[in-house]
């Protein structure tokens, strides 16, 4: 059997994200897809608008064959570590092809985007260092120092301006690294950009675009003409259990707690906290009565938004610099669902797996997954503030089986 590995978040499952799968598995000629999801926290430093066992379902339903989970080290990582942990885990899976949307949709300015760079490795990073100086953030110096070697060595490349397509050329860069034989291919995005709102004359909207809408007030109704069935059918289970979606906006009490509990000493132990920020983390929490209030404050040209919630995300969920650098690579893989097809594909690969499978958790004692659990808790305690529903704990949950 043949399977095509997929990167996701599913924040939800959108009709873009079906026309994603059945692409990948068609243009590949694979037998399955295995997609590495992220679990309760993303790679923007956000809760998930719903829980993975709820988004696995929505996959499952719409032509994903079997969901393995991307462990939080990786989830809440910069677009480079985020790739490499689920590049990882889909060499682990045996795949024989990784497809990405893009705003590209060709994989040859890919291949010489990522060339480019590494046999100019040497200029790229001071370039990159310069313009950190400079007080450029990173991303900006990263595509500053890019932009500066096309511009000496004309040739087709990917515009590292566009958010996917950034995470694409990390992938590429990821299976390169360690050798995988594993096949990078990329699908057009088609309809709506990554930061697009949602157009009530097309069936294709972007996740952030579709978020943007159910809390600016839109109901499930209004936006129903942009989900698979199972989509919908999920996200309306979600709400008549709980009421809200997951957010920060919804979590800011407890957010403000953790953070206003801690002396600026004391924030800077965990990830993605630098020094400088830790008393106006505090200085802002004290003063600001919701969660965008916070952020505006917090922002600056130094510190991407992405980058100040992944901050937060590790304060809340109280993982530390030394818990979250001490693992760069994956040690298990977890199986949060499967359809019949995806079954068959894993008992034909199990023996020759190199990572353990993992089904249930409560036997297994891994530093990593005790980071995912305490994140399934602290995901867990935001939602409850808001509904008497209790969500699936990781220790009663096996895989779902479509």
């Amino acid at each position: 059997m043949q399977a095509v590995g997929i990167v996701v978040e599913y924040n939800p499952f959108h009709n873009g994200h079906l026309h994603h799968v059945l692409e990948a598995k068609r243009t590949t000629n694979s037998d399955v897809a295995v997609a590495v999801m992220s679990g309760q926290f993303l790679q923007r430093g956000e809760p998930a608008l719903v829980d993975k066992w709820h988004r696995t379902k929505m996959a499952l339903a719409s032509g994903v064959d079997v969901v393995i989970e991307l462990p939080y080290v990786f989830s809440t990582a910069q677009a480079n570590q985020f790739a490499a942990g689920a590049v990882k885990l889909l060499h682990a899976m045996q795949c024989t092809t990784l497809a990405f949307g893009s705003e590209q949709g060709s994989i040859e300015p890919f291949l010489n985007s990522y060339h480019l760079i590494e046999n100019n490795r040497a200029q790229y990073n001071r370039t990159i260092k310069e313009q950190i100086q400079l007080g450029k953030s990173y991303p900006q110096a990263l595509y500053l120092a890019y932009e500066q070697l096309k511009q000496q060595q004309p040739n087709s490349y990917i515009d590292l301006a566009q958010p996917n397509n950034i995470l694409g050329f990390h992938y590429v860069e990821a299976i390169q690294q360690i050798n995988s034989p594993m096949l990078p291919t990329t699908i057009q995005r088609i309809a709506a950009g990554y930061h697009d709102a949602i157009d009530v004359h097309q069936d294709i909207a972007s996740a952030t675009g579709i978020r943007k809408a159910l809390f600016s007030g839109d109901s499930l109704a209004d936006i129903s003409q942009f989900l698979p069935s199972a989509s919908f059918h999920q996200l309306a289970q979600w709400q008549q259990n709980h009421q809200q979606f997951a957010s920060w906006e919804n979590f800011w009490p407890l957010v403000k707690y953790a953070i206003l509990r801690h002396t600026p000493a004391q924030l800077l132990q965990y990830a993605d906290v630098t020094e400088g920020l830790q008393n106006s983390l505090i200085k802002h929490a004290a003063n600001s009565a919701t969660f965008s209030e916070f952020m505006n404050a917090l922002k600056s040209k130094r510190y991407t938004w992405a980058r100040l919630q992944r901050m937060i995300t590790h304060i809340y969920t109280g993982i530390t610099k030394e818990q979250l650098h001490a693992h760069t690579e994956p040690t298990y893989l977890r199986i949060l669902g499967m359809t019949a097809e995806g079954q068959r594909y894993i008992s034909a690969i199990k023996k020759s797996l190199q990572l353990p499978l993992i089904s249930r958790v409560a036997a297994v004692s891994d530093s990593i997954l005790a980071l995912d659990l305490k994140a399934t808790q602290m995901y867990r305690l935001g939602i409850e503030q808001f509904s008497t529903e209790k969500i699936d704990e990781d220790y009663q949950s096996p895989p779902i089986r479509f």
